[in-house]
């Protein structure tokens, strides 16, 4: 097995409609948030863990292929040539620890994704803070014979504010000069993403939540020979 390249995939997600991706709430004070969004722990920002959308990908990419187990848990197989286990990686027990070394490592890396640095410039222009762009949101659960209503909070981050997002997805060359790899990044990275479009991102999406869009999105390649580390002379 063998290194052929990265290929990096870059770009916006720009918030369409407001984002609840929870957070921490170790210390409630009184009349507080009891479900915030999840922020920077030194800046206070926003942003949008890795983990959220490769996991979010991942389950539409299971549905898309019809691999969604009937317990729900995420899906692992022994077939080296599944597309979500080769791209996504799993979690190998004694049955499927060989399978997942003829497979070889996760294709996919999902970063952060921080707010986009064009997207902050404006908000300086605007004299905006932190606290300008997360929104709090009351939503009630109607009793379906009293219409009592049961209010819940939330926070979410605003329509309009972008993220800068990168993922890197890594082409092994497995016996075909990485052509199945190849063929993996377009049936599912490209498709996923788009699936992503058309779903939601975090939680509360059936009520509105999570609707994004991936913008100035940009694909480069990286071969392994041709890198080096630039050091600055003093």
């Amino acid at each position: 097995m063998k290194l052929v390249k990265y290929k990096v995939v870059t770009g916006k997600i720009k918030l369409l409609t407001g984002l609840h991706i929870g957070g921490s709430s170790d210390i409630i004070e009184i009349g507080g948030m009891d479900n915030p969004v999840i922020k920077h722990p030194v800046t206070n920002e926003p942003y949008i863990p890795g983990s959220s959308l490769k996991g979010k990908i991942r389950s539409l990419i299971e549905l898309a292929y019809g691999k969604v187990n009937s317990n729900g848990e995420v899906h692992k197989c022994l077939d080296v040539n599944c597309p979500v286990c080769r791209v996504f990686g799993s979690s190998p027990d004694k049955e499927s620890e060989a399978s997942a070394l003829k497979r070889g490592p996760t294709r996919v890396i999902f970063r952060d994704a921080f707010i986009d640095e064009e997207y902050r410039k404006e908000m300086d222009k605007k004299k905006l803070t932190v606290y300008d762009i997360i929104e709090e949101k009351t939503e009630n659960a109607l009793n379906r014979i009293t219409a009592k209503a049961n209010p819940r909070k939330l926070e979410r981050v605003i329509p309009g504010v972008e993220f800068r997002f990168e993922l890197v997805y890594r082409v092994f060359d497995t016996g075909d000069g990485g052509r199945k790899d190849e063929e993996l990044f377009e049936e599912v990275i490209r498709k996923g993403l788009k699936l992503l479009e058309l779903d939601c991102l975090g939680g509360y999406g059936s009520r509105g939540s999570g609707k994004i869009k991936f913008e100035d999105v940009e694909i480069k390649d990286y071969a392994p020979e041709n890198l080096k580390i630039e050091v600055e002379e003093s």
